[in-house]
C-alpha cells in the first residue's frame, strides 16, 4: 500500500514540477488575457440571467434556464479554446482552405430549407432543445485564418518593412472573401458583414498593403454600399435603422423605438445602478433581445456607469493583449492571425455598445463574451485559443 501511495504521490509531484517549469505552457500562457475573458464571461452570465429571469417567471418557466444554457455554452467554448491553444497555429496554413470551405458550406446550408428565420434573419440552423447553430460566427474564424495565410505567405518571417503583398495576393484575398460576405448578406445579416469588412481591412493594413490600394478599397466599398441602397438590395427595415440613426426623432415609436429605449435603460442606472434583477426597463422588457444584442443596456441599468465601464475596460484588456500578441508573433502569419481576431472583437464590441448608446446604427451583433449565444461563444473562445497559440509560440524555435 505504501509503495502504491508513494508511486501516486511521486507522479503527482512530477506533474506539478512540469507545470511549474519555466517552459510549461501553463506558465507561458497569457493569464491577463484569460482572466479578462473569464471575468467578462461571468459578468455576462449574470446579465443574461437578469435579462431573462422576469420573462421566464411570467411564462411560469425555469427562471434560470438561460443561465444554465449559457454556462453550458461557456464550458463547451472553454474546451474548444483550450484545444485551439494547444494547436501549432503554423499548421493552420495547410488547413485554411478546408476551414474556408466548411464556412461557405455552412452559409449555403443555412440559406436552404434547413435554415430557420429568427428575428427577420435566415441565419440559423435549429437543432432542437433550444439550441441553434449560426454558421456565420464560425465563418469569422475561417475568414481570418484564410486572410492570414494568403497575405502572410509572400513575405514569410518579415514583421516590418518590405514591399507588402503583391497585387495578385490582394486580388485573391478579396475574391475569396466575397462569397462568404455575399452569402451572409443574403440572410440578411448586415452586422456580421460589417465585422467581416473590419477584419479584412485590419489584416490588409497590417500586412503592408500600399496606401493607394487601401484608398481604392475604401472608395470601392463606399460605392458598393451606395449601389446596394440604390438598387434596393438592403431590406426596408435595414434602411429604416440607418434613417433612425441619422435622425432619431424621425420615427420614435417605430424604427427609432429600440434605440430610444436602449438609451433610457443605460442612462437610468446612474453611477452604481439599480442592482441586479431590479431594473424597471429590463424587467418590463422595453428593450428587445436584452440577452443578446442589447445586453449592454442591462449592464447600464442594473450595474450602473461603473459596471458598464468595467465591461469596457475588460474588453480593452482583451484587445490590448491581442495587439501585444500580434506584435510579438514569431512570423507574419501569426501577426495577421492575431490582428484579424483583434479587429473582429474590437469592431463588434464598438458596434454593439455604440448602438446601445445611440452613436452607431442598430445591427444584430452580440457583445463578445457577454451576450448570450452558443455559436458566438464557441467562435469567440476558439479565437482566444488561437491568440494563445500564437503567444505560446512567439519564439521561432517553440
Amino acid at each position: 500500500m505504501s509503495v502504491r501511495y508513494g508511486g501516486v504521490a511521486g507522479a503527482r509531484s512530477g506533474v506539478l514540477r512540469r507545470a511549474a517549469a519555466r517552459d510549461s505552457p501553463l506558465r507561458r500562457i497569457d493569464w491577463l488575457l484569460t482572466g479578462a475573458v473569464l471575468a467578462l464571461s461571468v459578468i455576462g452570465s449574470m446579465l443574461v440571467w437578469a435579462a431573462t429571469r422576469p420573462m421566464l417567471l411570467n411564462a411560469h418557466q425555469d427562471p434560470a434556464s438561460f443561465l444554465k444554457k449559457n454556462i453550458l455554452n461557456l464550458a463547451i467554448g472553454l474546451v474548444l479554446g483550450v484545444v485551439a491553444a494547444g494547436l501549432d497555429y503554423r499548421l493552420l496554413r495547410a488547413y485554411a482552405p478546408i476551414l474556408y470551405g466548411l464556412a461557405c458550406v455552412g452559409l449555403l446550408i443555412v440559406l436552404s430549407p434547413v435554415g430557420a428565420t429568427v428575428n427577420g434573419s435566415h441565419s440559423r440552423i435549429v437543432l432542437g432543445g433550444g439550441f441553434q447553430v449560426q454558421p456565420s460566427e464560425f465563418a469569422k474564424v475561417g475568414l481570418v485564418v484564410l486572410l492570414a495565410m494568403i497575405l502572410g505567405e509572400p513575405r514569410e518571417g518579415e514583421l516590418h518593412g518590405g514591399s507588402g503583398p503583391q497585387p495578385k495576393d490582394i486580388a485573391l484575398a478579396l475574391a475569396l472573401t466575397a462569397p462568404p460576405m455575399a452569402l451572409t448578406m443574403l440572410q440578411p445579416d448586415l452586422g456580421t458583414t460589417m465585422v467581416f469588412c473590419a477584419a479584412i481591412m485590419g489584416v490588409l493594413v497590417v500586412s503592408g498593403v500600399r496606401k493607394l490600394y487601401l484608398v481604392g478599397l475604401v472608395g470601392a466599398g463606399a460605392g458598393a454600399g451606395a449601389s446596394a441602397v440604390f438598387l434596393g438590395l438592403l431590406k426596408p427595415y435595414q434602411l429604416a435603422r440607418f434613417t433612425s440613426f441619422l435622425n432619431p426623432a424621425a420615427d420614435p415609436r417605430g424604427t427609432g423605438y429600440n434605440s430610444q429605449q436602449a438609451r433610457i435603460a443605460v442612462g437610468s442606472g446612474g453611477l452604481l445602478g439599480k442592482g441586479l434583477f431590479h431594473g424597471e426597463q429590463t424587467g418590463g422588457h422595453f428593450v428587445p433581445e436584452q440577452q443578446t444584442d442589447f445586453i449592454f443596456t442591462v449592464a447600464g441599468e442594473e450595474l450602473g456607469f461603473l459596471g458598464a465601464v468595467l465591461i469596457i475596460i475588460l474588453i480593452g484588456i482583451v484587445l490590448w493583449r491581442g495587439l501585444r500578441i500580434a506584435t510579438q508573433a514569431a512570423d507574419l502569419f501569426g501577426t495577421l492571425l492575431a490582428t484579424g481576431v483583434v479587429c473582429w472583437f474590437g469592431f463588434q464590441a464598438f458596434e454593439n455598445i455604440g448602438m446601445c448608446l445611440g452613436i452607431m446604427p442598430i445591427t444584430g451583433v452580440p457583445l463578445p463574451f457577454v451576450s448570450y449565444g452558443g455559436t458566438a461563444t464557441f467562435a469567440n473562445m476558439i479565437a482566444i485559443g488561437l491568440l494563445q497559440a500564437v503567444h505560446l509560440r512567439h519564439r521561432p524555435f517553440d
